[in-house]
This record gives C-alpha cells, structure tokens and sequence, in this order.
C-alpha cells in the first residue's frame, strides 16, 4: 500500500492516515498546501523520504490552487508555500531536498503559468517514483549483509510506510526473507509514538516475516544474551562525519549493540545526507508535544500524576563511532565516514 497518491483531476493529494494504523485504514486529502503542511506536523505522514515526496506534491498543490494573475506572482505564491512547507518540522533533510529541487523547476523560465504548473506537477511525479527506485537499489546492497539464520532488532519503521513504496531498513529485511533467508525480527516498540508497534509489526505481519515487539528498554537484554546479531535502523539525517539522527531511541540501541560486538546498519537514501553540516551535534532536534509522552494510559488512566510535565525529544544522533555501515543505494559505505560519504555524494565512485 503506498503512503501518497496524486489526483491529478482533482489536483489533491491523498495520504494514508498512519495515526490511525493498524486498526484503522483511512485517507486524508490535501486540496491546498496548508493541509500538506498540517499533515507533515501531526505526522499523518512521517519517515524521512515520505516526507520529502509529500513536500514536493505540496508544492504541485500549491501550483493548482494559486490565482496569480502572472508569472511573477505565481512564483512568489510558490515560494512562500515552499517556505511554509520546509518549516513543517526541522529534523528530516529530505523535506528541505525535495522542496528545494521544486524550487530548481519554479526559477527556471516558462512561456506560461501552465507551463510551469505542469511541470512542477511532473517533477513531484519524478520525486516519487524516484524514491521507489532508489529504495530498490538499496535493499540490493543491503540484504547480503543479512545471514540466514539471523534475528534482527530494528527500531521505529522505515517500511513502506516511511517512503513512497517498499521501504529503507525494512525493505532490506523484507528482500532478504523474499530471498529465502530464515530471519526474525525484534520490533522496537519505539516510545511514545510507538511506530514500531503499530506499524512496523503490521508491515511484517503483511509480508508474513516472524517478528516479535520488544519495550525498547528491553534491547540490550537481548544483545547481551547473544540473541541478536545485526541492528537495523534508518536516518532522517545524516552529517559530513557520517553522525546520523533518527527516531529517539537509536543512539541507546546502538550503543547496547557497540558494547555486545553487534553490527549496527543505518539505512537511507543519499538524499538524507546534509554535508554543509560537519557532525550530529548541528543537527536540529524536532522537541514535540509533551503529551504525546504523558498521554500514556494504563487501565483506562494517565500513567503520570496530574500536573506532571515531561521532555519529547523526537530525534537523537548516534554518533558514527557506533555505526558498523551505511546502507544507500550507492552501496555500503564503510568508515572512514568523513572520507567515504563525500565519495559517494560526489559520485566518484560506488561505495562498496
């Protein structure tokens, strides 16, 4: 199931509801760019390269519903619903790409506004499909680092439902039990938003890959017991030095793994890299809602006291010490991180 879906008739876009999954399969149409935008904030859509793709058809939205009288015009509307979009939330790199790449297309010269209109439309349908393609190539490289036999903790989701189609760490893990690999996977319940309970395990419960959900505080029992063997996660964005930031939770995970001689794999598209940013530590970290973490009921009851207050970091950054290899669809880059990422962003040659 696809996470977007363009009406080019109607000029909307149609994104699954992924607050309300598993139980429930609903669609939210985006007629404007500010739904788009609003959609982006309460994660009706989430994972970095989804993200991107939703942004650039906010874009295309924003082109049909403009009533600029002239060129001029139609390009300051698109500009200020690309600023508006680009500010929807600070972490995922691939929201400010996507956006920017859409730009690229509104400076270039048309005879016409439907000229440009059509074009931008064409451009998010490129970004799209793109995103398929590229997620292909990187469970190509990824999946033979997976032996059979192995049980693999991965954390928050990065299926199908965190890109357009198929998937980053998950897809690698999906390619390598279509290929016949005896594999299992142990579900971060990835707290407090809990993606990898409600939607990681329905993707495996699709592909039929044994999974079983573990509490997140729960990792480092299993690695130290020798239970697991490769940890998998992805990125929302990744430094020059190759620190990458991804959903709370991955830096304590990696570290369980460092300590346990247990490889830990980042996986993404090349487009998450940021190389103006020399480590994590300038990476902006999205700090939401503090209810999305004191909302948490036992017995039909707020677990926390009345009046308590609470910190929701959304993101932390492992640093690239902890990292055994990036998974793009490049290759697999290898330390030296700092040497090697730049290789691959200037496509001098392939990672592997």
């Amino acid at each position: 199931m696809k996470t977007l879906d363009w009406n080019k008739a109607n000029c909307e876009l149609i994104l699954l509801d992924q607050r309300v999954l598993p139980g429930h399969i609903e669609f939210v149409t985006c007629s404007n760019h500010l739904a788009v935008v609003e959609a982006i904030k309460n994660m009706t859509v989430r994972g970095a390269p989804a993200i991107g793709a939703v942004a650039a058809y906010g874009l295309a939205v924003a082109a049909c519903q403009s009533k600029a009288p002239n060129l001029d015009g139609f390009r300051a509307d698109l500009r200020k619903a690309a600023a508006e979009l680009n500010a929807a939330r600070p972490t995922a790199v691939n929201l400010a790409w996507a956006v920017q790449r859409m730009l690229k297309v509104v400076e270039q010269p048309f005879a016409s506004m439907d000229e440009l209109r059509e074009k931008i439309i064409g451009e998010a349908d490129i970004i799209a499909d793109e995103d398929i393609k590229t997620n292909m190539r990187i469970s190509d490289y990824g999946e033979p680092l997976i032996d059979d036999g192995d049980t693999i903790i991965h954390h928050c989701n990065t299926g199908a439902l965190a890109t357009v189609d198929w998937g980053t760490a998950l897809g690698v893990i999906r390619r390598a039990y279509e290929k016949g690999k005896r594999i299992r996977v142990l579900v971060d319940e990835t707290r407090p938003r809990l993606q990898g309970a409600r939607l990681t395990a329905w993707e495996l419960q699709q592909y039929g890959i044994p999974y079983e959900i573990i509490s997140d505080n729960a990792a480092g029992f299993f690695l130290h017991s020798g239970q697991v063997q490769k940890v998998f996660f992805g990125a929302d964005r990744v430094a020059a030095n190759g620190d990458v930031a991804n959903k709370i939770g991955s830096y304590m995970l990696a570290l369980a793994a460092h300590d346990n001689d247990v490889p830990v794999y980042s996986v993404f598209p090349s487009s998450t890299v940021d190389l103006s940013l020399q480590s994590g530590d300038l990476i902006p970290i999205e700090e939401r809602d503090p209810d999305e973490v004191l909302g948490i009921s036992m017995h039909g009851q707020p677990v926390a006291p009345q009046g308590a207050k609470a910190r929701n970091p959304a993101f932390d950054v492992t640093p690239h010490r902890l990292l055994t290899g990036l998974i793009t669809e490049k290759g697999v880059i290898y330390p030296p991180f700092n040497i090697n990422l730049h290789r691959l962003m200037q496509n001098k040659d392939n990672a592997q």
